[in-house]
Parts: C-alpha cells; structure tokens; sequence
C-alpha cells in the first residue's frame, strides 16, 4: 500500500481499504485457482496492481466512460482501476469461465459496484466501449480483429477513444501497420526496475 500511495497520494479511505483487501482476497483464491503465478504473489503491488494503475497516468477517464478488459485474468488492470474510478464503468471479459471465478468474488468482496464479468470471447461482446483495455494478451493485430467494431466514434475524454494496451519488448514490427499508435513509457511515471521495459501502447480508433 506504500507503494500505491505513493503515486497515487490522494486516494479516500475507501479506496485505500479497497487496495489494502485486495491482496488477502487475491491470497486466498490464488491456491484454489492460480491466476496470479506464485512468485508474483509477494510482489503483487507492483506487478500486478501499480502495473495496472499505469493506465490511470496516462489517462483521467471522465465519470460514465465505459471500459472494457479484454482477456482480464485474475482482473487485471480492469479491477484496479475500477477502484480507482469509482464512477466509470468496467466491463471486465475473459474466455476462460474458472479465471473469471475469482473475479467476481474479488468484486463481491470489495463491493464494486461499477463492474460487470462476463465469460465471453470480444468478438461476441454485445454493445460499444470508449476505451479497450488488455495487458499483453496477444499481438497487437490480433488484439485489433478481436475488437473490431466494439469502440465507440464519439469521444467524451481529453483523448479519442481506443485501445489502451500494457506491453514490453520490442514493439516495432508488431506495430508496423498502425502507423498512429503511440507508445509510452511507464518507467517515466514509476521508479521501480520492474518497469523498466514495460510500456502503455495507445491506438486511437480511426
């Protein structure tokens, strides 16, 4: 919780509490249905929940956006996030219905009101989002296929609406056909070596 805190000084108690319950929530299930590796449990602060918060560095998505998590996992960034925008909607998706066990109980137990979980594949997902968010669940231009036609044209945030993707590597040849997306740095808003090589890939909707 430091280390939330110290990048994202201004939380309420609620939320504080929230990230605080999140790491016994995530203990508990994560021996029952591992959807966070056990190295990384320790850890989970920085790999998983700060990782997810660079998303919110990049972007104040404004009260009533409409995200969807594709690929979510264990909930990641979607859950994160939703905690700390309380009055955005997350629609957090996954193809594998046991990940997505764990998810609801996490959003049950931390009371989210702003999340839905459905087990479903993108490109059945009924109904139009501002923004896209995954982390490094496929290539790029599979991740584009997958989405087609599931973001909405008129943008209400400071950015157009798109696809926000959390990566690392080597991006180029990946995005060698999306002459428009931008790439960001998350060791530019995080010290920590762990973001190093990690990167928030934007592609706005054309």
């Amino acid at each position: 919780m430091i280390l939330i805190e110290k990048y994202f000084p201004n939380l309420s108690d609620v939320q504080r509490e929230q990230f605080v319950k999140l790491k016994a929530v995530y203990e508990e299930w994560n021996p029952k249905i591992n959807v966070v590796s056990r190295k990384d449990i320790s850890e989970l602060y920085t790999r998983h929940v700060l990782h997810s918060l660079g998303i919110a560095k990049f972007i104040h998505f404004k009260s009533d956006t409409k995200v969807m998590d594709v690929g979510t996992g264990g909930g990641f960034p979607g859950i994160p996030l939703a905690i700390l925008y309380p009055e955005v909607k997350f629609h957090l998706i996954d193809s594998i219905k046991k990940k997505l066990k764990v998810v609801s109980a996490v959003v049950e137990y931390l009371e989210l009101k702003n999340v839905t979980v459905e087990h479903q594949r993108a490109e059945q997902v009924k109904g139009q989002f501002d923004f896209i968010i995954s982390r490094a669940v496929t290539s790029m231009p599979v991740f584009v296929q997958w989405t087609h036609g599931k973001i909405a044209k008129k943008s209400k945030n400071s950015i157009q609406n798109g696809i926000i993707y959390l990566k690392g590597g080597d991006l180029e040849k990946e995005l060698e056909l999306f002459t428009n997306a931008k790439i960001y740095l998350l060791s530019d808003y995080f010290q920590e070596s762990f973001f190093e090589t990690k990167k928030i890939v934007y592609l706005p909707i054309q």
